[in-house]
Formats: structure tokens, C-alpha cells, sequence
């Protein structure tokens, strides 16, 4: 039971339940408040119905002696269905507000996650946060929380209101309808938590499934295995099926205990009214009026069990929304005139220093150990180093999407926290992989920069040397990349994701392996593009091989977290026999 009780505390604590319930109290209060007079308008007409038809069946000598009853009918009779109405068009407008302030809050959790979300979530992971896990946090305030304090608003009041007649009775019904309130949903809570944390996992693995599926239909396709994918999802369906199936016979069970309860209720209450006509506490008019009351007050405490028992599904939901909510970004506050500032000074120095980087609490495995480089403006510097050397981790270490165990990363002494979504001014980033949207080539360029006219777009295109093949398409800068950029090959989408960047006009440019899966000859090509287009600039290679290397200012090797070779490219030939035999395997006409 203290378990129970705790789940429900900490749901209902939770930051993505508290605040927003905090920050709209009297929307909230105007919620409860229209729920509870729905059920007490639908009482209210049960009552005085009650009422009226008894009386009526004595047949009085004046129709005045039923007007009264006939006129609250009317009253309450169209008091229901307003205040029904209006309680659900506050509580919808509540949650839908809720709902737009936690979209929100989530697509910019995601956006600062922006290159790590690979690495720490799946596919199926996110689409079930997206679609599944928001639409959680609806149901848990329409289905779980209004109603339930609603029906504890109304158990208060309906004991209350039975202790003017009865004191004894008032708390035979509390012990009665405390059963329904309480026990019951405790009851369905202990019995589905575990059921509720199956059929979620179940359905996560369905998304993860759904998820490789669509990434990987071609290879699925390809291997002629599409059969064994359809029946190993199948299976998984099969399983969520069987879940949902003890679900359902769960709450077949538990909704008939509920109406024998309810049964236990009703003829209590015809005990209590009868009881009381003939002791003469009131006439016998008012027997059917107390009888029927039961009915709507029932109607208000039989969803509770189903909306509770739902608590470890939300439970579940909650945990992936903290998930993401969690980084480990550092944020400092924005300064917007050190930004002015800095756009404005002719040159910028990029300082990393003394940095360590560890993943989680891995602290006994540092990514970086120590590591430093000082970038002057328009150095070009390349950065070497098998898979799992830290490479990749000090691009994202540069665009804050990460931040350093210890050390520091600035520009001119300004820490590069301090830039917030500003850091595109001054760092751009060509990545192995760029995003390109099913648009035009034209508005997949202007990307880099929303303000620049159609003659800029069509200069960076020039630079990068796809104009003329741009212009020979029918439709030239107007064609769709299609999804993923599917229309254009390797190199061509790399190619114009780099004249995105000089759209961008960033100063500081980094390039995270751009050339991976290209054959010698496009590779070749598309670093010399890469060089003469971004002269001038700050330029960070992050590569793995030493084609071009030649061509780089300075080279540095990592290892280990450690650089383990330093300088420029005849430095190393004549310094490192390593560097020499690596070389000469990546150019063999050396």
C-alpha cells in the first residue's frame, strides 16, 4: 500500500507535472470546480426526478405542489450538459496548454542533444517519446488526475451530506464507498503495475522494430529476409496481443466486483430510505429521490480504478522524458553585447585547454585527457586518430553539445558556454552525414543563411563547382533533394552541404570526416574544393587518414586521449617513423 502510495507522490511531483499544474492554479480550480457541478447538477437531477415522479404518484390536489420540483429538473436538467460541456472545453484548453509548453520543452532538450541523440537514444526510442509518451501526459491528466480529485471532492461531499440524516449510516457509506474510491484503484495499481510495465516495453520494442524496419528496408529487401522480419514482428505483435488480452480479463473481473459493490450500495441505501420513511425522519416521497442519487455519484467514482491502474504506464513515460531532459550541457548565461563584440574583431583565436572529457560516469575512462590546442585565425589544422581517439568528441566539445569534465574551450578568452545558440556565428560544421530536407537544392543551401538572396545561393554553388550540373537539371536550383538528399550522390550532397556552410559565413570552420565513404578519385576531388573554398578561414579536420594531410598547417595525432604526434606535415616525416609508415599507407606513391 505505502508503495502504491509513493508511485502516485512521485508522478504527481514530477517535473513535468508539478510545475505546470503550479503555473495555472486557477485554471486548474475553474476545472475542478465545473467538473464537481456536472456531477452535482446530474445528482441534483436524479434527486429531485426522484422526488417528483413519488410525489406525483400520490396524485396532489395542485399542480403547485409539484412546481417547484418540476422547475429544478428543468434547471438541472440543462445545468448538466453546460457544465459538462464547459468543464470539457477548460480541461482540453488546460492540457492542450500543458501539452504545447511540453513539445516545447522537449524540441529544445533535443536540440541541445542535438549530436549526442544518436548515441544515447535509437530511432524507436525517440518516435516513442514523440508519438506515444506525450500523448501519455493527455490521458494522465484528463483520464487519471481531474477525475480523481473530482471523485474525492464528491466522496467528502456525499458523506457530509449523509451525516445530517445519519451519522452512523454517513459512515457505513464512507467505509462503503472508500472501497470504491480507494481500495479498488489501489487494488487494480498493485495488480497492473507490473502487466502496465510489460505491455510498455512491448510496445517500445514494437517502435525500435518499426524504426529499424523503415531505416533498413532496402537491406532487408536486399537479403531476401523480409518474411523473417515480418514474422519476428508478428511474434512481437502476438505477445503485446496476449498482454493486452490479461489486461482485458483483469478488468472484467474487477468491473463486475465493482457492481456488486455498487449492488451492496444501492440496496443499502433502499434499507436506509425505507428505514427512515418509517420512522418518520422524512416521507416516503423521498425514498426513490435517495435511491437514485446513487447512480451519478456512482458514475463519477467508476473510471477511477482504470485511470489509477494506468499510473505505471505514465510512470514509464515519465523516466524517457527524464531522460532526455537530462544533459550534461553547460549553459552559462547568454551575453548578448560579448557576442556583438566578439562578431566584430578582425581575428578569433580558438583556445582549448588542459581538457578532460569522460562519457556519464565512465571517470576512470577519459575520452580526453588533457588535452590543449591553441587555433589562430585561418590556421588549418587536422586532427588524426583511429576510431575511438576523442576525434568526434572535440567537434562536439566545440559546439557546446557537450561539455568538458575539466578545462576550458574559448574564443578570444570567451568560453564558448557563453555563446549559446550564437556558436553558429562562429563554428560551422561539415559533417560525414549532413542532413539535406525533401526540398529544393535552392532552399537546402539557404539554409545556411534564411536572408541570402537567390544570386548568393547560386555563388556558393559556383564555388563548390556544382552550379553548372545544378543549372543542367530540369528544374535546376527549383529540383527536391528528395528525402535524405537521395537525389544527388555522395560527394554532390557534400558539396552542397558545404556551400550551406559558406552561405553561413562562420569563421571558424570544422570538418568531421566529410569525405567517409566516397571512392580516391571524389575524395580527392572534394577536398581540394573544400580547401580552396574555405581559404581564409579557421579550418579543424577531423579525419582518420592522411590523404591531403599535406596540405594542413599543423597535424595532430591522437591516441588515447593523449596527443601522441604534433606538427606539420614535413616535421612529422622526419620526426615519426609512425607517421612516415602511415602515410605511405594512405598514399602509396608517396
Amino acid at each position: 500500500m505505502a508503495k502504491r502510495l509513493q508511485l502516485i507522490k512521485a508522478v504527481l511531483n514530477d517535473s513535468w507535472i508539478k510545475p505546470y499544474l503550479q503555473q495555472n492554479k486557477k485554471l486548474l480550480f475553474l476545472v475542478l470546480l465545473l467538473g464537481t457541478l456536472t456531477f452535482f447538477s446530474a445528482s441534483a437531477l436524479m434527486f429531485t426526478s426522484g422526488y417528483l415522479i413519488s410525489k406525483s404518484a400520490t396524485v396532489p390536489e395542485n399542480i403547485l405542489m409539484v412546481y417547484i420540483p418540476i422547475v429544478l429538473v428543468r434547471t438541472f436538467g440543462i445545468a448538466r450538459p453546460v457544465f459538462r460541456y464547459l468543464e470539457r472545453l477548460t480541461s482540453h484548453n488546460l492540457v492542450l496548454k500543458f501539452l504545447s509548453a511540453m513539445r516545447v520543452r522537449l524540441y529544445q532538450k533535443l536540440e541541445v542533444q542535438a549530436l549526442t541523440l544518436r548515441s544515447r537514444f535509437s530511432t524507436g526510442d525517440l518516435l516513442g517519446v514523440l508519438a506515444d509518451d506525450l500523448e501519455q501526459m493527455q490521458n494522465l491528466y484528463l483520464k487519471t488526475i481531474f477525475p480523481s480529485v473530482i471523485a474525492l471532492i464528491l466522496y467528502m461531499i456525499a458523506v457530509i451530506a449523509l451525516g445530517f440524516f445519519s451519522i452512523p449510516f454517513a459512515l457505513l457509506m464512507a467505509l462503503f464507498l472508500f472501497i470504491l474510491v480507494v481500495l479498488f484503484p489501489l487494488v487494480s495499481l498493485l495488480v497492473m503495475r507490473q502487466k502496465q510495465a510489460r505491455i510498455k516495453q512491448s510496445r517500445n520494442e514494437l517502435y525500435k522494430r518499426l524504426g529499424d524496419a523503415v531505416m533498413g528496408i532496402s537491406d532487408w529487401k536486399i537479403s531476401g529476409r523480409q518474411a523473417d522480419f515480418l514474422k519476428s514482428y508478428e511474434k512481437q505483435e502476438l505477445m503485446q496481443d496476449q498482454l493486452e488480452s490479461e489486461i482485458e480479463h483483469f478488468n472484467l473481473r474487477r468491473n463486475f466486483l465493482f457492481q456488486v459493490m455498487v449492488t451492496i450500495i444501492i440496496l443499502t441505501m433502499i434499507w436506509f430510505a425505507s428505514n427512515s420513511a418509517d420512522t418518520g425522519v422524512f416521507t416516503h416521497v423521498w425514498i426513490a429521490a435517495f435511491v437514485l442519487v446513487v447512480f451519478p455519484v456512482i458514475e463519477a467514482f467508476a473510471p477511477i480504478s482504470e485511470a489509477v491502474s494506468q499510473l505505471p504506464s505514465y510512470e514509464n513515460s515519465l523516466i524517457r522524458m527524464n531522460s532526455i531532459d537530462q544533459t550534461n550541457v553547460e549553459m552559462n548565461e547568454y551575453n548578448a553585447p560579448v557576442v556583438e563584440n566578439l562578431l566584430k574583431q578582425p581575428s578569433l583565436t580558438l583556445h582549448i585547454k588542459n581538457v578532460d572529457f569522460s562519457y556519464g560516469q565512465e571517470v576512470d575512462y577519459l575520452v580526453l585527457n588533457d588535452f590543449s590546442l591553441k587555433i589562430s585565425q585561418g590556421e588549418q589544422i587536422a586532427i588524426l586518430g583511429k576510431s575511438g581517439a576523442g576525434k568526434s568528441t572535440i567537434a562536439k566539445l566545440l559546439l557546446n553539445a557537450i561539455s568538458p569534465t575539466s578545462g576550458s574551450i574559448s574564443i578570444n578568452n570567451i568560453p564558448v558556454a557563453q555563446l549559446h545558440d550564437d556558436i553558429h556565428k562562429f563554428i560551422a560544421v561539415l559533417q560525414q552525414k549532413p542532413h539535406l530536407f525533401d526540398t529544393s537544392v535552392m532552399n537546402n543551401i539557404r539554409l545556411g543563411n534564411p536572408n541570402a538572396s537567390d544570386e548568393e545561393v547560386i555563388e556558393v554553388a559556383k564555388q563548390v563547382k556544382m552550379h553548372d550540373y545544378i543549372s543542367s537539371l530540369p528544374d535546376g536550383y527549383h529540383t527536391r533533394m528528395r528525402e535524405l538528399g537521395g537525389r544527388f550522390s555522395g560527394g554532390e550532397r557534400q558539396r552542397i552541404a558545404l556551400a550551406r556552410i559558406l552561405l553561413q559565413q562562420s569563421p571558424i570552420v570544422v570538418l568531421d570526416e566529410p569525405t567517409v565513404g566516397l571512392d580516391a578519385v571524389t575524395e580527392r576531388d572534394l577536398l581540394n574544393t573544400i580547401f580552396a573554398s574555405l581559404k581564409g578561414k579557421t579550418l579543424i579536420w577531423i579525419t582518420h587518414h592522411l590523404v591531403g594531410v599535406e596540405k594542413m598547417d599543423q597535424i595532430v595525432f591522437l591516441e588515447n586521449g593523449h596527443v601522441q604526434m604534433k606538427g606539420t606535415h614535413h616535421q612529422l616525416l622526419q620526426s615519426y617513423e609512425r607517421y612516415v609508415n602511415l602515410y605511405r599507407m594512405d598514399k602509396p606513391f608517396y
